[in-house]
């Protein structure tokens, strides 16, 4: 069973890293996810972006593993609300409302699958 966390804990890791070099790349799609009253917008887009590839990085360091779950956990929380108003909006920033309700129980599939990687990583 260890692999097999190992596995996916590799496959998250590059999931993450991936993510966040999209925001550095092309910030200009994640425009429609922050929310317009939030200052600083192409800001908070490259700092998640950053954030995103240091906690993917920390997930590849065994020594540091169980705190970047902990740090994707977290992150994939505070990111949890604007899933939520997404579904709900007029003009979904995903797209479509239907790729709006598809990405929200995916948020919460990572959120859960990163709380049961630093469970498996004590």
């Amino acid at each position: 069973m260890k692999v097999f966390w190992t596995v996916i804990r590799v496959i998250f890791a590059i999931f993450m890293i991936y993510a966040g070099v999209q925001h550095l790349l092309n910030p200009d799609f994640y425009l429609p996810f922050v929310p317009s009253f939030m200052p600083f917008t192409m800001a908070i887009i490259y700092t998640s972006g950053i954030i995103e590839i240091l906690l993917g990085i920390m997930l590849l360091i065994p020594k540091y593993a169980r705190q970047g779950a902990m740090g994707i956990m977290l992150l994939m929380l505070i990111f949890l609300p604007i899933h939520v108003w997404d579904v709900f909006s007029a003009t979904p920033a995903i797209g479509s409302h239907q790729a709006a309700l598809i990405r929200l129980p995916v948020q919460f599939l990572l959120i859960g699958l990163a709380w049961k990687l630093k469970s498996s990583l004590a």
